[in-house]
């Protein structure tokens, strides 16, 4: 009999079942592989046993960070890429890459460093599920580490003001958006009609940008600009995502068919009852994807 394996996150709004990309990205690869985890919410990072978020448990090992959590669930034969070929297995880096390059700084900046969605969204949510009087300190130091990082991997020259610095980081991140749907193109997922970790990735990535209500949404903006991609977070928050609330912690039953569990090696779910929708467009694993 497996382990029994409990994730540990942060909770989520706005139609999602975390706010925290990183894990959307852990809980979206689980339910495309079909690892039996129980999702429990976490009201901050320090009550991780590894202070990150999220975190994984099974019987005495600790895992953090995606990358590292994704493989832990492939080892134990829970693999979402299980048809890939080697050039799309290649690929799936590649635009994981790119996503933490182009995409990521612009998604920091969003949430935690512009002032109006940052003291009227980011702050006031985080702040009222932290237990005071972290309440007044954690919320602050996210968004301080945050700047910081953006500044540390895109403040350089030629760009020398933060003015300078956030408009270069939205180009940026607009014209991955633009790659990223140029690549789904009228397709389910990113390599046909079956959800890989690349797909996990990127809806952890896409999700709160198109879901969260911010008084400032230039992102946002660009992003419902490219309805393959809106339709893509939609399905699988349709179809894969059905949340049961408890107090105080979020379950969410990750469960297996019979037939996958007597499976060597158990290949990805794939979704069989959507159709596309109408008007879509052609189209170094990541260690942190929050402050």
């Amino acid at each position: 009999m497996a382990a029994p394996m409990e994730l540990s996150c942060w909770g989520g709004d706005w139609g999602l079942p975390s706010l925290h990309p990183e894990s959307l990205t852990v809980m979206a690869y689980a339910k495309f592989s079909g690892a039996p985890l129980t999702v429990n919410t976490i009201n901050n990072s320090w009550r991780a046993p590894k202070g990150d978020i999220p975190v994984l448990i099974s019987e005495d090992i600790v895992i953090s960070q995606p990358a590292k959590i994704l493989n832990f669930l492939r080892k134990q034969k829970y693999n979402a890429d299980y048809e890939l070929s080697a050039k799309q297995g290649a690929d799936t880096l590649a635009y994981i890459a790119l996503l933490e390059e182009k995409l990521l700084p612009a998604l920091l900046h969003t949430f935690w460093v512009e002032a109006e969605n940052y003291g009227s969204v980011t702050k006031p949510w985080f702040a009222s599920r932290i237990p005071f009087p972290l309440s007044l300190y954690l919320p602050g130091k996210m968004s301080r580490e945050a700047l910081s990082r953006i500044l540390l991997t895109r403040g350089g020259p030629p760009l020398y003001s933060l003015t300078e610095v956030e408009a270069q980081i939205y180009r940026d991140a607009k014209e991955c958006l633009n790659l990223l749907s140029k690549r789904l193109g009228t397709s389910q997922f990113f390599f046909g009609d079956t959800p890989t970790t690349l797909d996990a990735f990127v809806f952890g990535f896409l999700a709160p940008i198109y879901k969260v209500c911010f008084p400032r949404v230039q992102l946002q903006e660009h992003l419902k600009q490219l309805p393959n991609l809106c339709r893509f977070c939609d399905d699988i928050l349709t179809c894969y995502f059905r949340l049961t609330v408890s107090d105080p912690a979020l379950i969410i039953s990750l469960q297996m068919d019979d037939n996958l569990r007597k499976s060597p090696q158990h290949p990805p779910r794939k979704l069989t009852t959507l159709k596309l929708a109408a008007g879509g467009e052609q189209s170094s694993p990541l260690n942190r994807l929050s402050p």
